[in-house]
């Protein structure tokens, strides 16, 4: 599975988790802040804007749990939030995974460092 939170820019962060891993709150957490951090790091005018985005994600239980919603509090960030049970992509989502589909087309893997490897080139 490919964690990824994007950005007008691009991409900001991404986690490839291994076979078999799953997201769940404590990950989610963990994920969130270290988003956090690549913010400050690959966007210096989020720090200008006074650390504030609107951020979107969908309505699992790890994103919803009292847990992480405290801690999207702390960032002080705006949510914007996918409708329930929506079956649809947010365009954004369409734009980037035609992209990777079309990156990736024809394209076989042997290992999980191999696609470690081609995500981080």
């Amino acid at each position: 599975m490919l964690c990824v939170w994007w950005d007008q820019e691009g991409v900001i962060y991404y986690e490839l988790l291994k076979p078999g891993e799953t997201v769940n709150v404590h990950r989610y957490h963990q994920q969130l802040i270290k988003l956090h951090r690549a913010l400050r790091e690959k966007r210096p005018h989020y720090r200008k804007r006074h650390d504030k985005l609107i951020f979107l994600h969908n309505n699992a239980p790890s994103y919803t749990s009292t847990m992480v919603q405290n801690y999207l509090e702390t960032f002080n960030w705006e949510m914007l939030l996918h409708p329930a049970y929506s079956p649809d992509l947010a365009l954004s989502d369409y734009h980037l995974f035609s992209s990777m589909g079309y990156a990736l087309a024809e394209r076989h893997f042997d290992s999980y460092e191999d696609v470690r490897k081609w995500l981080d080139e």
